[in-house]
C-alpha cells in the first residue's frame, strides 16, 4: 500500500535500528569467507521476486529472472546450492546488517550513501531510471510533475531521486508502494498519474490491456547494480569481482541481458 509523501529517514538512522534489531534475530551461521560457504554447503543469498525482469515467480511460482540466474550461477561456481531469501528494496541492507544472507543481488543500485553501510561488487549490470506516464499527459521534466500524484517503490534509487525533486517543487505528491508490481498495477489503474521506475517498466506495462498507452517521459539517471555484502567482508566480496569478472569476459552476463532484458547489457564501469 502506498503513503502519503514523508521524509525518508536518514541511512544513519536506519543503520542503527538494523543493529539494534540483531538482538531479537535468531542466530544465523552466515559465513564471512568463500571456504566457510563451501564447509557449510549453502550460499544464502537475499532477492526480490517482485522486479522483473531482474526477480519474478514463474508458472510453478519458482524464482526466476536475471539477478536469480546470477546468484544461482554464484552457487554453481562454488559448487553448492542457493538458498533464496526474499527481500523488499528497504530490506536488503538490513539482510546484511543482521546477517541473515550472505550476499544481496537484488538489482542493488550502487550509492556512496549505501557503501557506508554495506560493500559491494563491481557492477555486473545497469539500467536507467526513467519517468514514466501516460502518452496523452505531457511531462518533460519534474516542474511538469506538480499537481500530480507520482508512484514509487519504496527504497530505491528513483526514490531519492524524485524525493528530492518533490522538496524543490512543492505540488509534487510522492506515493510510495512496497514492491514493483503494486507500483505497475497503481499505474496501469490509473491510481497515479506518473511513476518511477526502470527504463524496462514498459515491458510490463504493455502486457496489460491499456498498455501501449505508456511512455518513459525523460530518464533520471543511470545507475549500475553490484552485489552487496557485509561491511569489510573482502575475502568475499574479493572472490565475488574475480567470478563477476569471468562471467563478464566469456559473454554470460550478455547472454543474460539479451534474455531477460531484451537488448545489450550497458557498459559496465569500473572501481
Amino acid at each position: 500500500m502506498p503513503s502519503r509523501f514523508k521524509r525518508s529517514f536518514s541511512g544513519s538512522w536506519l543503520a542503527a535500528l538494523a543493529v539494534a534489531l540483531m538482538a531479537l534475530v535468531p542466530s544465523v551461521a552466515v559465513a564471512q569467507t568463500v571456504n566457510e560457504i563451501i564447509s557449510r554447503g549453502k550460499l544464502i543469498i537475499a532477492v526480490d521476486t517482485t522486479t522483473p525482469p531482474y526477480g519474478f515467480l514463474d508458472a510453478e511460482l519458482k524464482p526466476t529472472g536475471f539477478d536469480i540466474e546470477v546468484a544461482t550461477k554464484m552457487g554453481e561456481a562454488l559448487g553448492v546450492p542457493v538458498e533464496f531469501v526474499t527481500v523488499t528494496s528497504p530490506g536488503r541492507i538490513p539482510a546484511l546488517l543482521t546477517k541473515q544472507v550472505d550476499a544481496v543481488v537484488s538489482i542493488f543500485s550502487i550509492t556512496a550513501a549505501r557503501a557506508i553501510q554495506i560493500d559491494y561488487s563491481m557492477p555486473y549490470a545497469g539500467q536507467s531510471a526513467v519517468v514514466i506516464a501516460p502518452k496523452s499527459t505531457p511531462i518533460k521534466s519534474h516542474a511538469d510533475l506538480v499537481g500530480k500524484k507520482v508512484g514509487l517503490t519504496r527504497g530505491t534509487a528513483e526514490d531519492g531521486i524524485l524525493t528530492a525533486a518533490a522538496e524543490a517543487n512543492p505540488g509534487i505528491e510522492i506515493l510510495r508502494f512496497d514492491d514493483y508490481a503494486s507500483l505497475l498495477q497503481a499505474m496501469v489503474s490509473g491510481q497515479i498519474d506518473a511513476m518511477g521506475g526502470g527504463d524496462y517498466g514498459e515491458i510490463y506495462l504493455k502486457k496489460s490491456a491499456n498498455g501501449d498507452d505508456f511512455e518513459q517521459k525523460y530518464p533520471l539517471k543511470t545507475f549500475y547494480f553490484g552485489i552487496g555484502v557485509a561491511k569489510d567482508n573482502d575475502n568475499l566480496r574479493q572472490w565475488i569481482n574475480t567470478w563477476l569478472f569471468t562471467l563478464k569476459a566469456d559473454g554470460t552476463l550478455e547472454a543474460l541481458s539479451q534474455k531477460y532484458r531484451n537488448q545489450p547489457l550497458p557498459a559496465l564501469p569500473v572501481f
